[in-house]
């Protein structure tokens, strides 16, 4: 496993496995807040915004990024929420493509300066 941190990662140009699941605390630890599903072989988060105005653009940034990296998420949205949902279908689970994903998202949500 890259030994970069999942932020300074790209989902472009790798191979891809199913990762097992003695590598998955490690991974996740690196995340804040998304929660493993095993129900749906992935990993979510749910997040809430002061309005439509601004959770639209958190869904807009999220597609952008998502189209960047070449690996796109299920989402769902409403007035003040937003729901993405992660897993790499090609491997029937989760990749590492996955959490690199998930860790860009966060990135989105810290503050600017």
């Amino acid at each position: 496993m890259n030994s970069l941190p999942l932020t300074q990662q790209s989902c472009h140009g790798r191979e891809i496995h199913r990762l097992g699941s003695s590598e998955l605390p490690a991974l996740l630890a690196q995340l804040k807040e998304w929660q493993l599903n095993n129900a749906q072989n992935g990993i979510e988060k749910t997040l809430n915004f002061k309005d439509y105005a601004q959770t639209t653009a958190f869904v807009n940034a999220v597609v952008w990024l998502a189209q960047r990296e070449d690996h796109h998420p299920d989402i769902s949205f409403g007035y003040n929420r937003c729901h993405i949902a992660l897993g790499t279908h090609q491997v029937g689970g989760l990749s590492i493509k996955d959490f690199i994903l998930a860790a860009h998202i966060d990135q989105l949500l810290l503050p600017t300066s």
